[in-house]
């Protein structure tokens, strides 16, 4: 099931939509481009994108610093095809027919920017598999 567009949706969530949802949201955006439609959410919303997540992704060319935080809502699952979650638990509602994975991360909040930059490489890393799996590049 995709989007109107005919794109996969994928969905991540972490409870405060500040750290690493938000680095995954912005890794997918920019290796896939076009190719998947890409929303993030959290249990509980901070107040602003970590700064050492914003640093960190700034090294390596992806500025997150002006995203907010958004709350997680039915509808955002509702309308995802991947559900994508990390260290929020139970807290994301299960629908059938839905992909549900559970990416077991370290938390970046209150991590300088050292300690976020192997968290950053490691969501690289498990967004380039889950494009291989849901939007590959076509072959030209």
């Amino acid at each position: 099931m995709a989007e109107p567009s005919g794109k996969p949706s994928v969905l991540f969530v972490c409870v405060h939509n500040a750290g690493r949802s938000q680095m995954a949201a912005a890794w997918l955006t920019h290796l896939a481009g076009d190719r998947v439609e890409v929303r993030s959410a959290g249990s509980a919303p901070g107040d602003a994108v970590n700064p050492a997540a914003a640093a960190a992704m700034a090294e390596v060319g992806i500025d997150i610093s002006a995203k907010a935080p958004k709350l997680l809502t039915v509808d955002a699952v509702r309308e995802s095809d991947v559900c994508v979650t990390m260290g929020c638990g139970d807290a994301c509602p299960v629908f059938p027919g839905k992909r549900y994975l559970d990416w077991r991360l370290e938390d970046p909040a209150g991590r300088d920017v050292e300690a976020v930059r192997p968290i950053r490489d490691e969501i690289k890393a498990l967004v380039e598999q889950l494009i291989e799996e849901i939007a590959p590049k076509a072959i030209e």
